[in-house]
């Protein structure tokens, strides 16, 4: 292969992995994984992404591959790529709006001062001078099903951070398909940004299938809030006022904990522990495990976290599927809730998160609200980008007045 053949084959990719970020792409379950990938990275990363292939372009144009029409055709097919990148990154500026909008229904302006060019060169660094962590305490004994160290949690809080100062408390809960992640993994930026702002931030680990059968791993997150509930003052958070938050099978746990407060089912030991929570900010998270309004339209969950996840099929314990589908536990005393997904999620589709809105607006007493970023994909907050930054502050904003309110309301103001 000559290096002109190969700049058009290596060309010709990155213009099919840009147009999977640009464009939602749903014609084929056996894409979903690729187009998440794809559009995750280059999608939050698009500037990074220019930034290197133009370099490899230079290495190639270097190289003599102008001199073949094989070049030529690549270098066309690069600039294709990158001005899809531009409009993806274009997109994700956006987001500022799109949140903010969502947040003005309830009188709120979060912070829009993003940089176009945030988490540009360091998307992966989480240090902040005025915050630390704590890592690995154990919030309960190991029990059945924990393969190793998932009966613990990091504490990323700020370093004035003292006993008794009674801080706003979140606990964020990792995804991962209910098999895979861990709590170093996920919501960093906005728990550092929390904790930059006087939170106390709180990230657990729980069991894992297959080792663990549900409901295993809402009960380890229960268990978490039970520590909180005895511990948490020990480093300046507020035992009485917890919110939660988690992406994708985190979202699905932490709506659940969210509309599950003393469920003595997932309770067990500790039936007599108040796990009530004061609101909850699920991202791309799995509100109906059995698809009741058909919102997965190219896969069944079922076939692939039934034998993993619950040891059978819904048809073997249907009143377990029914008790941990967020969707059938909505009820009027839920807690404010923020739910945020994005518009080209190939792994949990945006239609999943409508349906769930819909019904919970219907019954419960609280604000709820719902933002679906266009051309955000799974797992877009995870690191440092405009389109995260913007997210992290508007919902920083939301669970700020949730605190506000409640200290109005508890006289504490």
């Amino acid at each position: 292969m000559t290096l002109a053949t190969t700049y058009l084959v290596l060309s010709a990719f990155g213009l099919a992995l840009s147009a999977l970020t640009h464009f939602r792409v749903r014609v084929h379950s056996a894409l979903l994984i690729p187009t998440f990938v794809a559009g995750w990275l280059r999608g939050e990363l698009a500037l990074q992404t220019i930034g290197i292939e133009v370099f490899v372009t230079l290495l190639f144009v270097a190289g003599g591959v102008l001199e073949f029409g094989a070049g030529r055709l690549a270098l066309v097919l690069s600039f294709v790529s990158w001005g899809l990148l531009v409009l993806s990154h274009r997109r994700a500026l956006q987001a500022g709006a799109e949140l903010s909008k969502t947040l003005e229904s309830v009188g709120l302006r979060p912070e829009r001062s993003v940089s176009p060019l945030h988490g540009f060169p360091y998307p992966f660094s989480f240090t902040h001078p005025q915050v630390h962590t704590i890592r690995d305490i154990e919030y309960g004994p190991s029990l059945p099903g924990d393969k190793g160290g998932r009966n613990r949690l990091d504490l990323v809080l700020p370093r004035t951070a003292r006993a008794g100062d009674r801080r706003p408390v979140l606990l964020q809960v990792h995804g991962g398909g209910w098999m895979i992640g861990d709590k170093r993994e996920q919501g960093k930026p906005l728990m550092v940004h929390l904790a930059s702002r006087g939170w106390v931030c709180v990230a657990i680990n729980y069991r894992l299938s297959p080792q663990a059968t549900m409901p295993d791993h809402i009960v380890d997150v229960k268990r978490s809030i039970a520590w909180i509930r005895r511990h948490i003052a020990e480093y300046g958070g507020d035992p009485d006022f917890v919110c939660i938050t988690g992406g994708s099978a985190g979202g699905h746990l932490c709506a659940l904990a969210a509309l599950t407060a003393n469920d003595p089912r997932f309770q067990p030991g500790f039936e007599d522990v108040d796990t009530r929570l004061d609101a909850c900010v699920p991202f791309y998270g799995v509100f109906d495990l059995l698809d009741r309004a058909r919102d997965r339209s190219l896969g069944d969950m079922t076939r692939a976290i039934g034998p993993r996840v619950f040891k059978g099929m819904p048809e073997d314990d249907p009143e377990l599927w029914d008790a941990v589908s967020p969707l059938m536990r909505i009820q009027a005393d839920a807690p404010p809730f923020f739910v945020i997904q994005g518009s080209h999620d190939s792994l949990v589709f945006a239609e999943e998160a409508v349906t769930f809105v819909a019904a919970l607006r219907e019954k419960s007493r609280e604000i709820v609200l719902h933002t679906e970023l266009a051309g955000a994909q799974h797992a877009f907050e995870v690191f440092h980008s405009p389109r995260s930054a913007h997210a992290v502050r508007a919902v920083t904003a939301f669970l700020e007045k949730v605190r506000a309110d409640y200290e109005a309301s508890h006289g504490l103001a």
